[in-house]
């Protein structure tokens, strides 16, 4: 299996680096605080308005949170007026942006429904991956997922988009295009493409429920090491199980290392980096968390470890959250040497909550600590081995994400370089390591 690029993620607030969050969940009508002015709520911009406050106010946890401020502000709220849910969502903007936290943030529905495609691991559509051609300013399929509507009506990558339903693909954004060709499961869409040849041709596809590969593996020769080189883009609700059919996979192959390529992982579900980082360890806390009213609750491995062999694990200043949680637990318990530069720094857990017009709120509710109780939060994880690419080699890497993992990846052969420390097993048979990569002494 050859390594894809990183899907592209066009949620403003996935891009925020760092969404570690609760299952996405509803949000239960939350009883009335006490001496909060019981005030009749008529019109519906003003429940999601109060919905909001009622979240905040049962569970945010802020260093600086103004308890008194904030019940004092609910009966202005409820006595305002609202015309429409533009009017709502601008005065939940408003109230939120005092608590000083950019992880509590607000979603409008169309924001909401994609993050909740992204945590989910699955969307609704065809199949299609679609990417800018800057040059033409054409809109091209980069990849027709397999076993999708798309792939098997022979869609190919480079083809040109030209039309959606009869409309201009040249008139829409990436963004627009996506959202067109994205739909209600059992619907259809027609699509029109041109292909270099100068071929034109048009399918009529069925939406269906599309699961999302956020694990990408391979098995890379380099010299006496055959290395099985992961990369996870984020940590969604599908990502333990690929993550697991990933390692098992590699297994097979004869492997004498593995290279965990987390940079650029924002992040995703605290119990995906949980279940992740039991199969690679096999006893000892992963990772703590300590919510408003001081209950913490410990995470720990299981022995359902799957793998002994060595490991690096790649970071960068964009590995975030639920990416720290899993790099922080393989250093501290010597499982895993990290290479690569310091951490994003994002020591928040965040709840993600369903309002009653299909909008969203993201609050934070706890704070995580790594195994030696460290406050990593605005400070990040330092790599073991510290490497650093230049502006050219990011630039390199960002413009061809295939290269990523390959010779031309410079923090990839410093992995590499890592794991030839250990000789590789006998042809045949599997070496287990006494002491793995990273162990203190």
């Amino acid at each position: 299996m050859t390594v894809r690029p990183p899907r592209l993620v066009l949620t403003a607030f996935a891009l925020s680096l760092g969404l570690l969050a609760a299952p996405v969940q509803a949000a239960s009508p939350v009883p009335a605080v006490e001496d909060a002015p019981l005030i009749p709520l008529e019109d519906n911009p003003k429940v999601v308005v109060d919905e909001v406050w009622q979240i905040v106010n049962q569970d945010f946890v802020g260093k600086n949170f103004d308890r008194e401020r904030w019940t004092s502000q609910r009966a202005e709220l409820l006595r305002q007026r609202y015309d429409s849910r533009a009017d709502a969502y601008r005065t939940i903007n408003k109230l939120l942006k005092p608590l000083g936290d950019p992880y509590t943030r607000f979603l409008n529905p169309s924001d909401f429904a994609q993050l909740t495609s992204q945590t989910s691991g699955e969307i609704s559509g065809v199949g299609l991956r679609l990417v800018l051609d800057k040059r033409s300013s054409e809109l091209v399929v980069a990849d027709a997922l397999r076993n999708t509507p798309a792939a098997k009506a022979g869609v190919r990558p480079g083809d040109r988009l030209l039309r959606v339903n009869g409309k201009p693909a040249a008139l829409m954004t990436l963004e627009q295009a996506s959202q067109e060709i994205q739909g209600e499961v059992g619907t259809e869409v027609s699509l029109q493409f041109s292909r270099p040849q100068g071929e034109v041709f048009t399918v009529t596809l069925k939406r269906v429920q599309i699961e999302l590969d956020t694990v990408a593996y391979s098995v890379k020769t380099e010299g006496n090491l055959r290395v099985g080189y992961i990369r996870l883009d984020e940590f969604s609700s599908h990502a333990a199980e690929q993550m697991k059919a990933a390692i098992e996979a590699l297994n097979k192959e004869q492997i004498t290392g593995y290279v965990l390529d987390l940079r650029g992982n924002p992040g995703g579900l605290l119990f995906a980096s949980v279940d992740i980082a039991r199969m690679w360890l096999d006893q000892g806390e992963i990772v703590s968390t300590v919510d408003r009213r001081g209950g913490d609750r410990h995470f720990k491995a299981n022995q359902s470890k799957i793998t002994s062999l060595p490991l690096v694990v790649l970071v960068d200043k964009y590995s975030a959250s639920a990416s720290e949680i899993l790099a922080g637990a393989l250093k501290e318990h010597g499982r895993a040497t990290l290479v690569g530069t310091q951490t994003y720094g994002k020591g928040t857990v965040q709840s993600v909550h369903s309002l009653s017009d299909g909008s969203g709120l993201a609050v934070t509710i706890a704070r995580y600590y790594p195994p030696s109780g460290a406050d990593i939060n605005q400070k990040g994880i330092s790599p073991d081995i510290y490497e650093e690419l230049s502006m050219d080699q990011a630039l390199r890497l960002r413009q061809d994400p295939s290269l990523m993992g390959t010779s031309a990846d410079p923090q990839y052969n410093k992995a590499v370089s890592v794991l030839q420390r250990f000789q590789p097993p006998a042809f045949g048979q599997v070496k287990t390591l006494p002491n793995p990569i990273g162990a203190r002494p």
